[in-house]
């Protein structure tokens, strides 16, 4: 238990009528070049087709739809004319613009990301609402073989890490489905395992200050477990990366049914689970919020890089997701424009669901409102502010 002067966790909360981010990141601090913004447009590694560019996505049409207007420009001007305009005002105030015209009431940001981005702090100055912390335990491991020589000392100084953002964090998030896939062993390993797979991985990764590869990452699937069980112990929610991503991962080894096994063993400890994006997989956490009481499903990147069909793909997670049960995010990375899009495509996308659900008498209007705003923040607000 925390000691008595351990950091108290603010409730997390939105304000009435805007969204609450359960999952998403910092922003750049300064303002990209204009391949750098596209970057941001794609999963993609490499360039758009010849002749074309990354606004030439659902998401690069969405950003000229809904941005430009909070900038002081028309709908869907040139991609020139938006990221001109951009550079007049300055990465901050384009930022602060961008995000308090957005619709979010209050963020949970997940710190993991490297690179030159804001952290909580910034992102509540620049946006004018309260940011929480989700804590990614890959990152929390690495920065703990950083400073450790041996596997018990990598061990020791992991758990304290896990202790001490258990006080502060409003949950943990991993990304195991990047580094090795959702198809680990259910149980949790043996203390023996545990400190074998520590010791081989501590003697591969290269010691001293030189920055990090991508090889020097954990991916060894047993401290992966590890993790994940250290996070479970702590009952804090835990947000899964689940469906697409760039090439890093191998997207069929990212269904979220692999964790099924997993979701039956942590079922006694109540400790939620929160499936992140899921996209094509989206039906498929849809049935597993379905059926087990503590797997919730989320929609963050998944309407963003659906552009217009966006209601087409929530509607598809309605079709099984308890209402109560399905989360908002945007997974904003870097430009503020993603937290615009992500809020603008998830409203709109709803309301023309919920107003044909309405317009036919299937649904009431006050069943309508009330589940708008279950998915908007409320259903947020419970599992990360639960005791």
């Amino acid at each position: 238990m925390a000691g008595q002067d351990a950091p108290r966790k603010a409730a997390v909360q939105a304000p009435p009528g805007t969204l609450l981010d359960h999952h998403c990141h910092g922003v750049l601090r300064t303002d990209p070049d204009p391949a750098a913004f596209e970057a941001f447009l794609t999963e993609a590694d490499g360039p758009a087709a010849p002749g074309t560019s990354f606004f030439d996505t659902q998401l690069g049409f969405a950003v000229r739809r809904w941005c430009p207007p909070l900038l002081g420009l028309e709908p869907h001007c040139t991609p020139e004319r938006y990221l001109a305009r951009r550079r007049e005002l300055g990465a901050r105030e384009a930022t602060r613009l961008l995000l308090r015209g957005s619709g979010i009431g209050a963020y949970v940001v997940d710190t993991g990301l490297p690179g030159d981005i804001t952290g909580p702090a910034e992102l509540a100055e620049l946006s004018g609402a309260p940011v929480h912390e989700i804590v990614r335990l890959e990152r929390l491991a690495e920065l703990a073989a950083d400073t450790t020589g041996d596997a018990d000392a990598f061990l020791a100084e992991l758990a304290a890490g896990i202790r001490a953002a258990a006080t502060t964090a409003v949950g943990f998030k991993s990304v195991a489905a990047y580094r090795y896939g959702l198809d680990l062993a259910p149980e949790p390993p043996t203390l023996h395992e545990v400190r074998e797979a520590a010791a081989n991985w501590l003697k591969k990764r290269p010691k001293g200050d030189r920055p990090r590869e991508k090889d020097d990452r954990l991916k060894d699937p047993v401290l992966l477990r590890h993790l994940l069980w250290s996070a479970v112990a702590t009952r804090l929610p835990l947000q899964l990366h689940t469906g697409f991503g760039d090439p890093d991962l191998r997207l069929h080894r990212c269904d979220p049914l692999l964790l099924t096994d997993f979701i039956r063993a942590t079922r006694r400890s109540g400790t939620p689970l929160i499936l992140l994006h899921g996209y094509p997989y989206h039906r498929n956490a849809a049935y597993l919020a379905h059926v087990y009481p503590h797997v919730y499903a989320d929609m963050g990147l998944t309407l963003s890089h659906t552009g217009t069909r966006a209601g087409a793909v929530l509607a598809e997670m309605l079709e099984l997701t308890p209402f109560g049960k399905l989360l908002f995010s945007t997974d904003a990375y870097g430009l503020p424009e993603l937290y615009v899009v992500g809020a603008r495509l998830f409203r709109e996308g709803l309301d023309e669901l919920l107003g044909a659900w309405t317009g036919s008498g299937a649904w009431s209007r006050t069943d309508a409102e009330r589940v708008t705003e279950l998915l908007a923040s409320q259903n947020a607000e419970r599992v990360y502010s639960a005791p």
